[in-house]
């Protein structure tokens, strides 16, 4: 058993050796490579999708989710963050109600939950990645805040699939 410290979050399991397989993952809000529909933005509801995933790998213990922006005008931008989902669980409404054992940490605005896109110029891409993780994330101390980049390196070496899907925004 390996443990590992990043700088906001602490995970322990035994490293994965394989390169990570691929998971499918897609919504019934838009397909693969479209454009957001309104109603999931700013400028309608802001409701956040549902997302679906198939692929999980055997030995997984947990899912994760990261929704982030790359286009952002100060780089990558977190628009969403959710760890510990079980590992038999295949879809989830970012917007409603998760597993008791699962977490939502702050995304890059501070706030908890789903931020709708919403860019302040042009196209942007928004990655709904999914993860299968051979560990539990455990929660950081409430001194550390979770950050995109310490999610990802803390999850290095641990991940047994993922899957990513992209959609697109432009605000008229």
């Amino acid at each position: 058993m390996r443990v590992l410290v990043g700088s906001s979050i602490v995970l322990s399991a035994v490293v994965a050796g394989a390169a990570p397989a691929t998971l499918n993952v897609s919504s019934p809000a838009f397909p693969a490579g479209d454009a957001i529909p309104v109603q999931y933005t700013c400028d309608g509801a802001a409701r956040a999708p549902t997302l679906t995933w198939s692929g999980v790998p055997a030995g997984a213990q947990s899912i994760a989710i990261l929704v982030d922006e790359p286009d952002a005008k100060d780089g990558p931008f977190t628009h969403m963050l959710v760890t510990n989902l079980p590992p038999d669980q295949t879809t989830v409404d970012l917007g409603a109600a998760i597993p008791a054992e699962a977490s939502v940490l702050r995304n890059d605005a501070g706030s908890l939950g789903y931020l709708a896109p919403c860019p302040e110029d042009g196209a942007h891409r928004y990655h709904y990645r999914v993860f299968a993780l051979d560990l539990k994330v455990r929660r950081a101390p409430a001194t550390r805040a979770v950050t995109r980049a310490s999610f990802l390196r803390g999850i290095e070496g641990h991940v047994l699939a993922e899957g990513d899907l992209v959609g697109t925004y432009e605000r008229r």
